[in-house]
């Protein structure tokens, strides 16, 4: 895996609606870019090698750094991937969806749903959104946020930029019910 930067981002949200909020909410971001493990290759049919040699690393990597950036416990996570224009959404998907790469983050986090995730190709300074899910229970809406992300300068056409996101509470002030109460 060739990495060419790690960024770190820290959002904390102190006011909403008016109103304080109390804890800050915080939604942490830790995003790597790195050289497609598939670049100008042309069209790979087997992209196992490729997840072998990658995905378990990136998820190593960014796991941690993820939860220390929070600097508390989660409880709503997420993922991404944007492929450079000379890649595929498939790569991007290939180092994502494997669980060799989301076994690191749920393990750390202590969690057990799915990874709600964003794909795409674009070039770089592309916005995205990193969608975020409650750790053990998708239902819980309170927790259903994302987080806008733009990385100016990545990804190059032969990367991949790969993200994790994890909040430390649900979206601030938060009033909706229960998906309980409509079934």
């Amino acid at each position: 895996m060739n990495v060419r930067k790690i960024i770190t981002l820290l959002e904390e949200t102190v006011t909403e609606g008016g109103r304080p909020v109390e804890p800050a909410a915080r939604v942490a971001v830790v995003a790597v870019v790195i050289e497609n493990p598939w670049a100008g290759q042309g069209f790979v049919e087997d992209l196992g090698a490729g997840i072998e040699a990658t995905a378990s690393d990136l998820g190593a990597l960014l796991a941690p750094r993820v939860i220390e950036a929070l600097g508390a416990d989660v409880e709503a996570y997420g993922k991404a991937a944007i492929v450079g224009l000379d890649g595929e959404i498939e790569h991007g998907s290939a180092l994502i969806h494997t669980l060799k790469f989301g076994d690191h983050f749920r393990k750390a986090a202590d969690a057990t749903t799915l990874l709600p995730a964003v794909e795409k190709r674009a070039g770089a300074g592309t916005v995205f959104d990193i969608p975020l899910k409650h750790k053990t229970d998708a239902t819980v809406r309170s927790h259903h946020q994302s987080i806008e992300v733009r990385i100016a300068d990545a990804p190059h056409p032969g990367e991949i930029l790969v993200a994790l996101a994890a909040s430390a509470q649900g979206r601030p002030q938060q009033r909706l019910a229960s998906l309980s109460t409509e079934q």
